[in-house]
This record gives C-alpha cells, structure tokens and sequence, in this order.
C-alpha cells in the first residue's frame, strides 16, 4: 500500500470515527442534565460530608452554561462512539495480518472497548475519594468556589485518562502482531516496564496518596501480563504457519 493510500485510509476511518462521535454527542446534548448530575454527584457528595465547608460550582459568565453543556456532550459522545473509533484505529495499525492472526488478535481486540469503559469506570468509582483528599489541602477558614468548566475538565480529562490507560495491552498486541515488539522483549523489559506504569500512573492520578496510584497501576500490570500471553499465542502460530525451509540456515539445504 502506498503513501496515498495509507493516507486516503487515515482520512476514511478518521470520517467514520467523527460522524460516530458527533451522533454521540448529539445524545449527550439530549441527555445533558442527567450527564450533569452524575458527574457532579462526586462534587455533591463531599458537600453533603462536609456541611460546614464553603463549596459550590459557579458559572462565571453568561455563555458558561453554553459551553460546558457542549464539552459534556463531545465527552458523552467519545464515550459513546469508543466501540467505533478503537474498531477504526486498530484496523488502521493492523491491516496486514493473516487470517489466523486476525482470529487470535480479534479475540483481544473485543476486550478494547470493555477495558476501556472499565478504566472509565474505575476512574469514576475513585473520584469521591480523589476529591476528599484534594479539597482536603483547603486552609481553615477559606471556600472552594469552584468554576464549572475547571471542575468538568479535571473530571472528563480524568476519567479519559483511566480509560486510555487500559488501552495499553492492545497496542504493545498489536505491535507485536504487527513484527515491532516480540513477545520476549516484553518479558525481558519487564521492570522497566512496571516501573513506567507506576509513573504513569503516579501522573495519571492528580492525588498525592499512593492508593490511587496502586488503584490504577496494579490493574495496568495485570494487562501488562495478559498483552504478553497473547502476544505468544500470536507468535506460536506464526511458527506453526511458517513453511519448514524458513529455519533452514542459508549454507544448508531444505528437506525439500
């Protein structure tokens, strides 16, 4: 395939991905108070534990309202167009592989979208506990009246940052099944590699604690270990498929 055509497949899924993302969107819109409500439900749970502090969110100007319930309805619609835009993106790495490959490969690729909604998820779950401790650092005596839009971008970017997160396996597969990243580069690089998802993850979680870090960095290295199974999977039967003169060195002669 050439450069062209590299291009014009790029142009092509990155269409489909948008038109499936503005359809989400547009149910974000229509859905836009509960939207609202469930991701402020967090904010509003710490008010309610702690009656004697000064916090609310506060729109700032009059187009405010305007522009947060766009940006919540482009998140809801990531979230919504996500089985399409991971299908577009790895079907974009990895259109080369052969029949038996793709079998193996698809088999993993199908858990894309459930990791992904799973570090959603996960990201979710720990946000009350994220923002007990970060509005903890509060002075006695001062409020916490906090904009709508910054509160709404450190959720949306934090629970997108969960999400992407879990993605990792797919790609180190999809590099290995593409001939990038064997199967025992991964295991030989293995403390680097736990010791990169612990950073990551140290910088994914905006919280000082070391339990949202571990919260998000044991999973990553459970992933780590599923994306090095696969990968042997894949790499077994690309030798089994291998035709037997492939192993031959090149001064002797085949069988056949």
């Amino acid at each position: 395939m050439s450069l062209g055509d590299h291009l014009r497949e790029l142009r092509r899924r990155f269409l489909i991905s948008a038109i499936t993302l503005l359809a989400g969107a547009v149910l974000g819109w229509i859905f836009y108070e509960r939207v609202y409500d469930q991701l402020a439900a967090p904010f509003n749970e710490y008010k309610d534990q702690n009656p004697t502090s000064v916090i609310s969110l506060n729109f700032g100007n009059a187009t405010a309202a305007f522009s947060q319930q766009v940006s919540l309805s482009i998140f809801v619609g990531v979230l919504l167009s996500s089985p399409v835009w991971l299908y577009q993106l790895w079907a974009f790495i990895v259109p080369g592989l052969t029949k038996k490959e793709r079998r193996v490969s698809l088999a993993f690729i199908a858990a894309t979208v459930p990791l992904f909604l799973a570090g959603c998820a996960l990201a979710y779950y720990v946000l009350p506990k994220v923002l007990e401790v970060l509005y903890g650092f509060t002075p006695a005596g001062a409020s916490n009246i906090q904009q709508v839009s910054d509160y709404f971008s450190f959720v949306t970017r934090f629970i997108l940052a969960f999400g992407c997160a879990f993605l990792m396996p797919v790609f180190l597969v999809a590099l290995n099944a593409i001939g990038i990243l064997p199967a025992s580069a991964m295991i030989k690089a293995w403390r680097p590699a736990i010791f990169g998802i612990f950073v990551i993850s140290a910088i994914a979680t905006p919280t000082p604690d070391a339990f949202t870090m571990f919260l998000l960095a044991v999973p990553l290295c459970i992933l780590y270990v599923a994306a090095i199974l696969v990968s042997k999977l894949i790499e077994r039967g690309r030798r089994k498929n291998r035709p037997a003169w492939v192993e031959v060195p090149d001064d002797e002669a085949s069988s056949l």
